[in-house]
């Protein structure tokens, strides 16, 4: 029992010799961000409306009784197509159908894939312009959803309250990466066209502060990899361990065998 407690010791030492491998370059954020020169930031970003997404409408005016009209109802959601009849969701909200559409009251069909909100927001005020004196109109996305996975405090989905939300923020919201994650090899899963495409993303350079990347667009999916020295930790302990726990195994064996003779 003495050489098993003994094994046990040497295990545990194997593990934190291996985890403790990780140098401060390995974790570092934007290591060389003194020595670029970084181009103007998209701080004008705005996300585009996809199929699927899901948009809130609100039309309003001096008029409430001339504007109403412009409004969904739970009745009409109930029986026309396109509309959420789910009353949690929004007595105003519209569903992108597979062709890029909705079917907005009195305007009928419109299709907005490819507008920003600020573009579909100028395009109905226009329209309702027509028959409405000084029409106000909101736009804002109902669903825009970023997901975190792999190596994080906090992976998920998390739902954003705006259409601009960068990497970092999507990150901090996931609880940041762990000391295991590998910095220079994150991957960006996104949408474009309806074809799946991905990217490799580098948090250690700080050229992604102005790259197109650094804002993220609605059902984006963030995927952080282990790093090597995460992944030769788990294969070690999971060997060690495995072999310690044949031995105590084997020990308890022997020991019941001698007690019974």
């Amino acid at each position: 029992m003495v050489k098993s407690k003994y094994a046990l010791i040497a295990a545990v030492a194997a593990v934190l010799t291996v985890s403790s491998c990780t140098s401060y370059k390995d974790i570092v954020y934007f290591q060389d961000i003194d020595d670029v020169q970084l181009g103007q930031l998209t701080s004008e970003f705005e996300a585009v409306i996809k199929k699927d997404d899901r948009l809130t409408i609100v039309v309003s005016g001096p008029d409430k009784t001339v504007t109403a009209p412009y409004n969904l109802t739970l009745s009409e959601m109930t029986v026309t197509g396109g509309y959420s009849s789910n009353p949690e969701q929004s007595t105003l909200s519209y569903l992108v159908d597979v062709n890029g559409d909705i079917e907005f009251p009195i305007l009928g069909k419109i299709h907005v894939e490819g507008m920003t909100r600020s573009q579909l927001v100028h395009y109905l005020t226009k329209e309702i312009g027509k028959d409405v004196q000084n029409p106000i109109v909101y736009v804002t996305f109902k669903n825009y959803k970023i997901t975190v996975l792999g190596e994080v405090r906090s992976p998920g989905t998390f739902t954003i309250d705006s259409e601009k939300i960068n990497i970092l923020q999507a990150l901090g919201r996931a609880g940041d990466l762990n000391l295991t994650a590998e910095r220079d090899g994150i991957l960006l899963i996104r949408e474009v066209d309806g074809v799946q495409t991905h990217y490799k993303i580098d948090l250690k350079d700080a050229h992604l502060l102005d790259s197109p990347y650094f804002y993220l667009q609605q059902n984006d999916v963030i995927v952080v990899p282990p790093s090597p020295t995460r992944v030769k930790t788990a294969t070690t302990a999971t060997g060690i361990w495995s072999v310690v726990l044949s031995s105590i195994t084997t020990t308890i064996a022997l020991i019941a065998a001698f007690a019974n003779k």
